[in-house]
């Protein structure tokens, strides 16, 4: 079982950055992949970028190409989204999530969910 907690969320200009960290507690998160989604008002949860087990693999939504990345450190049990070129689209609640496998694009396929930080980008 993982437990996952989100931080790093803010309020930011556009253009600008923020990284966001995903702690995770288990003995066994190296063998999670995991993936940050996030959700805006009124629309539905969508995955933003996915890493696999250890790295080596990763996916990453359209828009957010060229932007973001996602990276994790399983010695300290912590993926991350650093996220650049902020746009006011980017405005969301971003959650952590952990599955076993690969990397899935589901909401449905990832077992362990954080409570979200909201990033909020203004114009």
């Amino acid at each position: 079982q993982v437990h996952v907690v989100e931080s790093g969320g803010g309020l930011v200009q556009a253009g600008g950055s923020l990284r966001l960290s995903c702690a995770a507690v288990g003995r066994t998160f190296s063998s999670y992949a995991m993936g940050w989604f996030r959700q805006a008002p009124e629309k539905e949860r969508e995955l933003v970028a996915g890493i696999s087990w250890n790295g080596g693999w990763t996916h990453y939504e359209d828009s957010v190409k060229g932007r973001f990345t996602i990276s994790r450190d399983n010695a300290k049990n912590t993926v991350y989204l650093q996220m650049t070129s902020l746009k006011p689209e980017d405005t969301a609640v971003y959650y952590c999530a952990a599955r076993r496998g690969g990397i899935a694009v589901l909401t449905t396929a990832y077992d362990y969910w954080g409570q979200g930080t909201q990033v909020t980008v203004s114009s």
